[in-house]
């Protein structure tokens, strides 16, 4: 059986399954209770698995993570939420201090299943520190998992592999795409294995490697190029990189285009240009196009539609990749 789901259905799926087959799993974060989170992520947990399981914290998110790191090194697995991944830094000392390097630290005495959750990126309108995309924090530090589902179906299954990760997991949630379509989701448990990228559509002309909200946008672009055929592929998790799907795409077409909504500058595109160079130089026909966001604070509403990477924009990199 299945049932078709928002992303956000889809995540409060995924956190239902998790608490309902482990009573060691528990959600916590700001307003996560009797509201069900600001986005209605955690809706009705509180009322099925009671407060000792749904923990309404204060406004503290070094509070919140360091809580739940001491939780999870003694054997329990939090699922912290912060209400937007903009407000992470408070408590970034907790993830790249004690959350990604406990199990390092101790010589694998200490694990921590714990996964932390943040709704992530703009396109909602939102105030400052509301709308960032800085994955590539995250990423970059060893010991953390990164994951950004683009669907329902991925939303549940990856949170739920989540869960059950004897490691730390950040879990990027793309709230531009919370409500933005439906698919249908099984009522059953299951998992998306993190670290497999999925190809969105195939193409022989130009790869194109994307994530989270950016991946609807980018499959409207190549749908649209009608002398372009183009490869999409979504790598869903951030870190790991399925660099071995990257590589085997590029070598089929020769071109690449990577489109993200974080800055263009240090942003992972980077990351897998320079592999690309690395892995594939005699494969490659052009420079690798970067369709990004810009260099610049995430602007407010008036700008906000100039920042992101549409489809028009997507579609103009790929055919420069192409034309070159």
């Amino acid at each position: 059986m299945s049932e078709n789901l928002t992303l956000v259905q889809a995540v409060r799926d995924g956190l239902h399954d998790g608490m309902a087959e482990d009573d060691d799993v528990l959600v916590m974060g700001e307003d996560v209770g009797q509201n069900g989170g600001v986005f209605r992520a955690t809706e009705g947990l509180y009322e099925e698995f009671g407060d000792d399981r749904v923990i309404d914290t204060p406004l503290a998110e070094s509070g919140i993570i360091g809580s739940a790191v001491g939780m999870a090194a003694y054997g329990l697995k939090p699922v912290p939420e912060i209400q937007f991944s903009g407000f992470m830094y408070p408590g970034f000392d907790q993830v790249v201090s004690h959350m990604s390097r406990l199990r390092t630290r101790s010589r694998g005495r200490f694990t921590l299943p714990m996964v932390l959750r943040a709704p992530m990126g703009g396109g909602i309108r939102a105030p400052e520190h509301h709308s960032e995309s800085k994955e590539a924090f995250y990423a970059h530090e060893a010991g953390l998992k990164v994951a950004m589902p683009s669907t329902p179906y991925d939303a549940k299954g990856m949170l739920i592999a989540s869960i059950r990760d004897p490691d730390p997991v950040v879990f990027l949630e793309p709230k531009k795409i919370y409500r933005a379509f439906r698919e249908d989701v099984p009522d059953d448990p299951y998992e998306v294995e993190l670290g497999d990228a999925a190809v969105r559509t195939e193409g022989t002309d130009v790869s194109v490697f994307t994530w989270g909200a950016m991946t609807q946008p980018t499959v409207e672009a190549a749908e649209n190029l009608d002398r372009v055929d183009v490869e999409v592929v979504d790598l869903r998790s951030l870190s790991p990189i399925d660099f071995d799907t990257i590589i085997e795409s590029f070598k089929k077409t020769g071109r690449a285009a990577i489109v993200h909504e974080a800055p263009n500058t240090g942003g992972l595109g980077a990351e897998i240009t320079a592999t690309i160079q690395e892995e594939a130089l005699l494969y490659q026909e052009a420079p690798v196009e970067r369709i990004t966001g810009f260099d610049v604070p995430f602007p407010l509403a008036a700008l906000e539609d100039y920042y992101l990477p549409e489809p028009a924009r997507i579609a103009a990199g790929i055919e420069e990749a192409f034309d070159f």
